[in-house]
């Protein structure tokens, strides 16, 4: 019988967290808008909207739109470049006492390694993320995450520049996520965000014409999660680096379908925009399943459904 209580900590490369809640870039601000509502020292991290070398206005609206158990967005990476960010925003993330993770992204890999690099270098930031699943401009436009070598490059091009916490966000709209994840692995990821949106658009019925000012979004919500679930899976069977499962999550299940995939961390994105006080409520009701089930921590249930979880974790311990 357990005598101390359940361990929410979680650990990504170099980054230790006290809960295994991340929340999603571009769904909680820095953190600070939602101090009002929640204890904030109570969740994992923080993960900032991702910033681009220049200013970007944004794709033209609209940007948002629901739909049954989601919602599509098509955003377009608005920000206000990494100059602005460091000098105006950057500062003031010293002060906060919850863990702050930066996320990059870039349109070359040039973009990825020089933003990441100046991003990085600042103490107020704890990790960075690499948000991949923008297009190349110098391959045609080839998303990076969408293909296994530039995958590589450009994580290889980001690990280059610091040595703090790298999570690579991998795209569900390949044929084979596995593949991508091995090779940000071995380009130098810590750990991988699985998984980004899901390819949509909406049509409006009576105008005919599509619901979003550029025509195809990102799906995100509920309806993603069978999709996040099985690609968490997957990846667990292929890498070795710790997993931030995403995808829909909106309950204390929700979150024990990722774990047990493989996932040890999570993060919340849609579900901020209902219910921001959802990661002190899932950690509540995490410890509460872990004291229910006799565990010790959040690493007791990591995989516990994947048996090839568990084989690539053995091929790590047999090559070391």
């Amino acid at each position: 019988m357990l005598t101390a209580r359940p361990s929410l900590a979680v650990r990504l490369g170099k980054l230790e967290l006290p809960y295994p809640t991340l929340m999603g870039s571009g769904c909680y601000g820095s953190g600070d808008e939602f101090a009002s509502f929640l204890d904030l020292t109570k969740i994992g991290a923080v993960v900032l909207k991702s910033v681009t070398r220049l200013p970007r206005i944004g794709n033209p609206a609209p940007r948002l739109v629901h739909t049954p158990a989601g919602m599509l967005n098509a955003i377009g990476l608005q920000n206000p470049g990494i100059d602005w960010y460091l000098e105006r925003e950057v500062p003031k993330y010293g002060a906060y006492p919850w863990i702050v993770i930066g996320s990059v992204a870039g349109f070359s890999i040039d973009d990825y390694a020089y933003v990441c690099e100046r991003l990085a270098a600042r103490d107020e930031i704890a990790a960075v993320e690499l948000n991949i699943s923008c297009p190349n401009v110098a391959s045609e436009g080839e998303t990076f995450a969408c293909d296994p070598k530039l995958t590589a490059r450009v994580v290889a091009a980001a690990r280059a520049t610091t040595d703090k916490t790298l999570i690579v966000k991998l795209s569900p709209n390949v044929t084979d996520i596995a593949s991508i994840a091995r090779e940000a692995q071995d380009a130098g990821a810590d750990a991988l965000a699985v998984i980004n949106t899901v390819r949509g658009m909406g049509i409006d019925v009576e105008t005919w014409r599509p619901r979003l000012g550029n025509v195809t979004g990102g799906l995100s919500g509920p309806a993603i999660r069978p999709i996040a679930v099985l690609a968490v899976y997957e990846v667990a069977r292929a890498v070795t680096i710790p997993i931030v499962g995403q995808g829909g999550i909106e309950t204390v299940t929700d979150a024990l379908e990722f774990f047990l995939a493989g996932a040890t961390a999570i993060g919340i994105g849609t579900a901020n925009f209902t219910d921001p006080r959802i990661p002190e409520r899932l950690a509540g009701e995490l410890e509460a399943y872990l004291e229910r089930r006799n565990l010790a921590s959040i690493a007791d249930l990591v995989g516990k459904a994947n048996v090839g979880f568990a084989n690539a974790y053995q091929s790590k311990g047999d090559e070391g």
